[in-house]
């Protein structure tokens, strides 16, 4: 046979070596991490939900993930083990440093925009304010002579026949 036409098939069993291999050393680098868990320790799940270990077994952990809270997990679900600082900055919030120079966004724009009244009097400079909270819908105004009473054959409710009244 010839070098060039063994040589696609050469290319692709090396390729899939090398990709066993990466996934198998992840995976052992997981195990590891979940061998190493001890109680006391911050621990991320694969689903995104941080807890604390409280007991270790063969394959389980208990994680207390509020206080008092304790719920029981298989190892493998443990996505990763979080040293102590990064876990009280998740959870508990401890350590946020607010007094970085970035600017604070306000929750408001009044103090984004140019004070155009400043140079005006008191008069002028009091424009009214428009409200552009929700309004509440206005009640169905009664007629002056007072509620009407149905006519003839429609039912009192107001509702024709084939409209359905249960909720």
């Amino acid at each position: 046979m010839n070098l060039v036409t063994l040589l696609p098939f050469i290319v692709l069993i090396g390729a899939m070596f090398l990709m066993t291999r990466s996934a198998k050393k992840k995976q052992q680098a997981a195990a590891q991490m979940r061998d190493h868990m001890a109680p006391g320790a911050g621990v991320r799940t694969i689903g995104g939900m941080y807890a604390t270990v409280k007991e270790v077994g063969e394959d389980t952990v208990t994680l207390e993930v509020a206080p008092g809270v304790h719920a029981i997990y298989a190892k493998n679900s443990i996505g990763a083990v979080l040293e102590d600082a990064e876990y009280n900055r998740i959870v508990h919030g401890a350590g946020d440093d607010l007094t970085i120079d970035t600017p604070v966004v306000p929750d408001d724009a009044s103090s984004l925009t140019l004070d155009k009244d400043a140079d005006k009097g008191a008069d002028e400079a009091e424009a009214p304010k428009l409200d552009l909270g929700k309004k509440d819908e206005p009640a169905a105004e009664e007629p002056k002579d007072g509620p009407t009473e149905p006519k003839g054959d429609e039912p009192k409710d107001g509702k024709a026949d084939g409209e359905a009244g249960a909720k």
